[in-house]
């Protein structure tokens, strides 16, 4: 980029809009894949989506030119997708990106949870149905993998990670012994956003008002994009509401029939619930190993890659059904033994005194993107310390080789014990104010 990103947007936009000034040009908090901008221009408010350079769009299934038109087509079609004003082009200097007329609404998944009122799910569930109703005629190019297909995809993500994660071990041995039957005529393939929950979800009066970032898009089962707003992690504080932490599972299937979607089987269901638990976990995974590439050196990566095991969490809970009922006996947290410090500070106390510097005289004094690492930042901290006082490793080959070669499954004795254990502890350090993990205690201790 040879000028300010300003001074770059304004031909672009002359040239689709016309005459006018680019100002208030301020990039959004998140996004730890693609960037977002907001910004003004000719009294109107706008919202810059772009990857700052081709390359970051290698490996991707298909390029913003054609996510641009599936969202504008979906835009066209009923659904509360933004509306496209313009796709970039390698002379515009921005890198690979489009722009989009901006939505005012709310988009934490904090505030819109503590908000809601019981009538939002059945918005949610009227755009997953239009979404689901959309034939996608001339867009070329979107991928439509079998269940199969996306399950070799999860099996190979877990190899080049090293394949030593016996929790998610597990559960690519149910999805392989689980996979569901080839979808009816009538029912499948069907457009999917493929990223449809909390966080991607602009609402504004207790409705959806901007259905954001359809990167992710694809032919396949409805039931997968069903299923992708009620994993643990996307329900945040909300844990016990299973669907996007706002209802039960009943409630959100009937308000989605009602809709005009086809009827819910729950058995499809369960299987893509378990299936992009497994996604997430491996994409947490994934945050890490982009970061230590260098192809990304994101603080948000390298703190995401941190909560793989709420996924694992939620996997064993998930699974833990299918062990003899010996075997769901109650087991004890083993308490981690600490060593005090009486002379110089361990390596854990400066970890703690740079964090209490962020927390105390950095952070107050940051807005807006800055304020959110500064969080991120506090948050990697205590991480750390917590691994220092007490490392909790959730790694074994060995034990992950067991369980998909099926020497070991949840009828071996012992076995849940032991990665009830495993999970726990690795949860207390990783994320023990996660709502899944504290469910787990309760429930395992």
């Amino acid at each position: 980029m040879t000028g300010t990103l300003e001074n770059l947007l304004e031909p672009v936009m002359q040239r689709h809009v016309g005459g006018g000034v680019v100002n208030d040009c301020n990039r959004l908090s998140g996004g730890a894949s693609m960037e977002s901008w907001s910004f003004d221009f000719g009294g109107a408010g706008y919202i810059l989506r772009r990857a700052p350079s081709v390359e970051m769009m290698a490996d991707r299934p298909f390029d913003h030119a054609t996510e641009a038109a599936l969202v504008q087509m979906a835009h066209d079609n009923g659904v509360t997708a933004p509306e496209v004003i313009a796709v970039l082009h390698p002379h515009d200097e921005l890198g690979s990106g489009y722009i989009m007329r901006r939505v005012e609404g709310e988009v934490s998944p904090a505030i819109i949870l503590r908000n809601a009122e019981p009538t939002l799910i059945d918005s949610i569930a009227r755009e997953l149905a239009a979404i689901h109703a959309i034939v996608p005629g001339q867009i070329a190019g979107l991928p439509c993998p079998t269940p199969l297909e996306s399950l070799e995809a999860l099996e190979e993500q877990f190899e080049s990670f090293g394949g030593d994660r016996p929790i998610i071990a597990l559960a690519l041995k149910w999805c392989r012994a689980n996979l569901p039957p080839p979808l009816s005529k009538s029912d499948g393939p069907r457009l999917v956003h493929g990223d449809f929950r909390m966080g991607n979800l602009m609402v504004a009066d207790n409705k959806v008002a901007a259905v954001l970032d359809w990167e992710l898009a694809h032919m396949g089962d409805r039931h997968e994009d069903l299923a992708w707003g009620c994993v643990g992690p996307w329900r945040f504080s909300h844990y016990d509401s299973a669907a996007f932490g706002l209802t039960d599972l009943d409630h959100y299937f009937a308000a989605y029939e009602a809709a005009g979607g086809a009827p819910v089987d729950r058995a499809r269901f369960h299987y893509w619930l378990i299936h992009r638990t497994v996604w997430w976990a491996l994409g947490c995974l994934q945050m890490g190993a982009t970061w230590r590439s260098g192809g990304e050196r994101s603080l948000e990566r390298a703190a995401i890659s941190r909560r793989t095991i709420e996924n694992e969490i939620d996997l064993l809970m998930l699974l833990e059904g299918d062990a003899p009922e010996p075997e769901r006996g109650t087991i004890a947290l083993p308490d981690a033994e600490f060593t005090e410090p009486l002379g110089e500070t361990s390596t854990a106390e400066l970890l703690g005194a740079i964090r209490e510097w962020l927390s105390q005289d950095i952070k107050p004094q940051t807005r807006g993107r800055d304020k959110f690492f500064a969080a991120v930042a506090i948050n990697s901290l205590n991480i750390a310390g917590r691994n220092l006082a007490d490392p909790a490793p959730m790694e074994d080959r060995r034990l992950a080789d067991a369980i998909r070669d099926g020497t070991k499954t949840l009828a071996t004795p012992g076995l849940l014990a032991d990665l009830r254990r495993m999970a726990l502890r690795k949860g207390r350090n990783d994320c023990p104010k996660y709502p899944g993990f504290t469910a787990a205690l309760e429930e395992w201790t």
